[in-house]
């Protein structure tokens, strides 16, 4: 049969019991009131007991015509207190009739909560950012990254070195240790006035790293990030933005791994002396 609107709810009815066992001498206590006698049915022993004649009510007060003792078996069926529970038809609940923070979307929902309809969003976890480490001494600095890393973030703010021109460079490794050859990388500048500087850093015979930009200078700042992402199978593929001055560097590369990453290296081809700046991960699992 069609239905206009809303399909009707299912509704199941049922009848209320209360256990009395126990009970002794000509009267009884009910949980409920009732009207009269014939709003219940007592069974005594499993017997039906006749209502007025066997027993009467008023309120919640059975009155017996005879006595009943503590060992008797004896139960009331609520006949004029019906309990019903609905079923409401699929897709006829709108959200007027759901009390605010009614609803704990943690415990009906897996994965990141997405920012809701007027909500205010909130914290969105798999996405943690580790402690920033000063690129003021050392030749590297190293993040350690769980194995279920999928996008991994470098980010430099002012980095510099001391010495010569190098290129800055990432390199990553698994439980048997930073990973030094077998990248496949290429990196490249533009500004300051060169039209395009077209070198390709990675001539084929240095693979040590995802080179992240170009030549720079002693005592450049360098801002910008480089993002590694897991292609799956501890396969990964690098692309860095990362400016000095006047200067854009754009670098990509790639490198598969023998077993889950576990670690981020920030370093320079010729290991000079970092000076200035801070560098810090945060990665997305």
């Amino acid at each position: 049969m069609a239905y206009i609107g809303n399909k009707a709810d299912t509704a199941f009815t049922s009848l209320l019991k209360q256990d009395l066992t126990g009970a002794s001498g000509t009267s009884l206590t009910l949980t409920h009131a009732v009207a009269n006698a014939n709003d219940i049915a007592l069974y005594i022993n499993n017997v039906r007991q006749e209502p007025t004649e066997a027993y009467t009510v008023n309120g919640t007060t059975v009155t017996l015509t005879g006595s009943v003792a503590g060992t008797d078996d004896i139960y009331v069926i609520y006949l004029a207190r019906a309990v019903q529970t609905t079923v409401p038809p699929d897709g006829s609940v709108s959200s007027a009739k759901i009390a605010n923070s009614a609803v704990d979307l943690t415990s009906k929902v897996t994965g990141v909560l997405p920012k809701a309809n007027g909500g205010t969003g909130g914290t969105v976890t798999g996405v943690t950012t580790l402690t920033e480490q000063a690129t003021t001494s050392g030749t590297t600095k190293d993040f350690t990254v769980p194995s279920t890393a999928k996008v991994i973030y470098v980010s430099l703010m002012g980095v510099s070195f001391s010495g010569s021109n190098d290129t800055f460079m990432i390199q990553i490794g698994d439980s048997g240790g930073i990973e030094t050859s077998g990248y496949t990388s290429a990196v490249a500048y533009t500004g300051g006035g060169t039209n395009n500087n077209g070198d390709n850093y990675n001539s084929g015979t240095t693979d040590n790293g995802f080179f992240i930009y170009f030549s720079a200078g002693a005592g450049a700042t360098l801002y910008g990030h480089a993002t590694i992402i897991n292609g799956g199978g501890n396969k990964f593929t690098c692309s860095a933005q990362i400016t000095a001055s006047a200067y854009i560097s754009n670098g990509a590369g790639y490198k598969e791994l023998s077993s889950g990453i576990t670690t981020v290296r920030l370093t320079t081809v010729n290991g000079r002396t970092f000076d200035a700046g801070a560098v810090n991960v945060t990665y997305v699992e």
